[in-house]
């Protein structure tokens, strides 16, 4: 192995553990204020879920389940909670009897962004105290870390 894939082994595996130690940070910061806006809003996991059936309008509860990282019957009882406040439609499939479609309502799609532009003020409020450089730094190493991800796609990383 040559000095430059040894020191870029080390960084990338530097890096590698900064990801996995900021990235639950970021979440728990997240996760506090979405507690923190009171009962009228919704979980993490029902944030989870609105936002992947806004990105995936027709999925099926297996997909929510599998995406949140729940077993089938806790997806069912958060899909269950979200239909009651009108945010998701739930219908059966005319094709496949035992499978469900899933979509937002307009309600749950209004909701989704209220809660959105909440939590992104929040951020920006901790960001504030930055410089213009050092919120250009993050903004660039985020741009990065998303297409690193976005390559990887559905595929397991562990």
């Amino acid at each position: 192995m040559s000095v430059k894939q040894l020191s870029q082994t080390k960084t990338s595996k530097d890096c590698a553990a900064r990801v996995m130690e900021t990235i639950p940070l970021v979440m728990r910061a997240i996760r506090a204020d979405m507690r923190d806006q009171g009962a009228t809003t919704i979980s993490v996991p029902q944030f989870r879920t609105l936002a992947f059936l806004d990105r995936n309008p027709g999925a099926s509860l297996s997909e929510v389940a599998e995406h949140v990282g729940v077993t089938c019957a806790t997806a069912s009882a958060t899909i269950e909670r979200l239909v009651q406040r009108n945010f998701v439609d739930r219908i059966n499939d005319p094709q496949e009897r035992r499978r469900v479609i899933l979509n937002l309502t307009e309600a749950g799609q209004s909701h989704l962004q209220q809660a959105r532009e909440h939590t992104r003020s929040q951020i920006a409020g901790l960001l504030d105290h930055l410089t213009e450089g050092q919120i250009l730094q993050i903004e660039e190493g985020l741009v990065l870390l998303k297409q690193v991800f976005e390559q990887v796609g559905d595929e397991k990383i562990m």
